[in-house]
């Protein structure tokens, strides 16, 4: 589904509803969320438009369910337990929200996002964190190690620093590092430095210990920390390319399939969002790799709002304390 698919079947809260309890429930029995049985009742009530915001308690959707289970009598609606929880805006944004963030390729600022939906700024910032938490953390996400050929390299945020060294500047940009493997999916992990301890987890996480062959250029810290990894026989697969030297090619030894991942992400900076903050730098990489390693997905739109059906509720206090 893209854009145009979205608004031409998804026009109405009901319509978007049915979609969630397609996503949410396959086998077309809705189950109740506390205690999973199938004997539900469905009750369906409106909502008047005349009542003031102030006077609701919270989001009303115009379905509901009621528990049959004499044990259990638990009401729940089909966005219960989900990031659609208690969400004031109209699932037919919500929906076209995930449609332009997971087709925008180097990425929707919250500006764009408002543009637009016609939402406030605040509302359309907090709308893309939460769908970039369940790009990150939604269900079904535990990705295969890599294999094959593996290129690892680090890559330094943050605008130009006026006034300071090439090494006291890189100490206030946030460092991304980066594992692709040639043909197949991409590794973005915001790191605090690039010292061997640090990227020992990440290479072991991440890294099969049946990869052909890792790629890395010339940095020491990424030679001491394959060599100390403790994944057997990784470190006789590790081949260096001497960016130092001003070699960049030497047959199949390079690093330049991450760089491309690197070079789309900061274009994604430099285009859309133009800034990124440290502290939620995760979710921008979870985005950008989330969506670059299903580029040839044909309907990434039902993925993610099961991943968004997946998620608990991420509050606006939590994201910004």
């Amino acid at each position: 589904m893209n854009l145009i698919d979205v608004t031409n079947k998804l026009q109405t809260e009901d319509q978007c509803l049915d979609f969630i309890e397609k996503v949410r429930w396959p086998d077309g029995a809705i189950r109740c969320v506390r205690c999973g049985t199938d004997r539900v009742s469905r009750i369906t009530r409106t909502v008047n438009p005349d009542v003031r915001r102030s006077e609701k308690k919270q989001n009303k959707r115009t379905r509901l369910y009621a528990c049959l289970e004499p044990t259990c009598k638990h009401r729940f609606t089909p966005t219960v337990g989900t990031l659609f929880h208690d969400s004031h805006l109209p699932l037919v944004k919500w929906f076209q929200a995930v449609a332009l963030i997971v087709h925008a390729k180097k990425g929707m600022s919250a500006m764009q996002m408002q543009r637009h939906l016609g939402v406030n700024y605040r509302t359309a910032w907090y709308m893309g964190h939460r769908i970039r938490k369940a790009m990150a953390t939604g269900e079904g996400l535990v990705s295969p190690k890599l294999a094959g050929i593996v290129e690892m390299d680090e890559t330094y945020v943050g605008g130009k620093v006026r006034g300071k060294g090439i090494y006291q500047a890189k100490r206030e940009k946030a460092i991304v590092v980066g594992l692709r493997e040639r043909g197949g999916d991409l590794r973005l992990v915001h790191t605090s430095d690039t010292k061997s301890k640090t990227l020992q987890p990440i290479i072991k996480a991440n890294v099969s210990p049946d990869v052909e062959l890792v790629m890395t250029d010339d940095a020491p810290a990424s030679a001491a920390a394959l060599k100390d990894v403790a994944i057997d026989g990784i470190c006789a697969k590790h081949r260096i390319i001497n960016h130092s030297s001003g070699h960049y090619v030497e047959g199949i030894v390079h690093t330049n399939t991450i760089e491309s991942a690197f070079s789309l992400f900061k274009r994604g900076i430099v285009g859309s969002f133009h800034r990124m903050s440290h502290k939620h730098m995760h979710r921008y990489l979870s985005e950008f790799q989330y969506r670059f390693n299903r580029r040839k997905n044909a309907d990434m739109v039902r993925e993610t709002v099961g991943h968004l059906i997946g998620t608990k509720e991420m509050p606006y206090k939590e994201l910004t304390a």
